[in-house]
């Protein structure tokens, strides 16, 4: 993680945060260099909202209900299971899925991968995608479109789903890794009708196969708004000015405002790989 003698040198604090399901650790240098160490529940709301956000503020002498001093924090840095858990638990947003017509079942099928090859009763683990919409387009290997995105129909489609509740959108066309054009037109018409949250497989994954797409796709948009509920929270505590990044699945850090769900499924473990 970053090199925290900055924080030292310009008299502001340095957070390190792990955010568990079921403990939050907490390490923070004071503007003297002094390390702090803090671990609570990460679930306790008789005492708290958020664990990380309770234990900046006791650590700051923040009295409860009054704003952080972000001229007091140099930055933080955090790893969370939010989506971890999430995903385990099956707790992510309701997902639809649009995808070419006749590819209804790909998500499903899969490449029928299993554990043991030769049981007669196959369990699958529960899918993320709560309904499927195909749509009217088609385009070949070499780009060439052999039918039309149909956007009237395809806005429809999506109107109804829209009204039945779900707010989280997926779009995995076939060959979309190359030829995009359809699935950002797909994007545009869901924003169009309101959809919250859109995932284009293209730029969640640039797997060419579909399936592989899809997923990626599907689970970003499963997990990206419970995800970004979460650090709009801690961005809201600690204001705009305070440096707050995430740790990814890769061990890397990104910014808050682009952090994703995708990216974030090991964010709690890959601290320790990376340690």
């Amino acid at each position: 993680m970053d090199e925290p003698s900055s924080a030292v040198l310009d008299g502001r604090w340095q957070f390190w945060i792990d955010r568990g399901g079921t403990f939050t650790d907490v390490v923070a240098r004071d503007p003297a260099g002094d390390l702090h160490v803090r671990k609570l529940l990460s679930q306790d709301p008789e005492r708290y909202e958020d664990a990380a956000l309770h234990a900046m503020a006791e650590l700051l002498g923040v009295p409860a209900g009054q704003a952080f001093p972000g001229q007091r924090i140099a930055g933080v840095r955090m790893g969370t299971t939010v989506a971890t858990n999430a995903l385990l638990e099956r707790q992510g947003e309701p997902v639809c899925l649009v995808v070419t017509r006749g590819f209804a079942d790909v998500l499903e099928i899969g490449y029928q991968n299993r554990p043991e090859i030769f049981a007669l009763e196959i369990i699958k683990p529960a899918p993320i995608v709560s309904q499927v919409v195909e749509v009217d387009e088609r385009v070949l290997a070499d780009g060439e479109v052999r039918r039309p995105l149909d956007r009237e129909a395809l806005r429809e489609q999506l109107q109804q789903v829209r009204r039945g509740g779900v707010r989280s959108l997926a779009v995995a066309l076939v060959h979309g890794y190359a030829y995009s054009d359809h699935e950002r037109a797909v994007g545009e018409v869901a924003r169009e009708v309101g959809f919250d949250h859109v995932s284009l497989s293209h730029q969640a994954s640039g797997e060419i196969k579909l399936v592989a797409r899809g997923d990626t796709a599907s689970v970003d948009a499963y997990l990206t708004p419970k995800l970004r509920a979460y650090v709009a929270r801690v961005r809201g505590a600690l204001g705009s000015a305070v440096e707050l990044r995430f740790m990814q699945s890769n061990g890397g850090l990104a910014d808050a405002e682009r952090f994703s769900g995708k990216d974030a499924i090991l964010s709690g473990p890959a601290g320790g790989v990376v340690a």
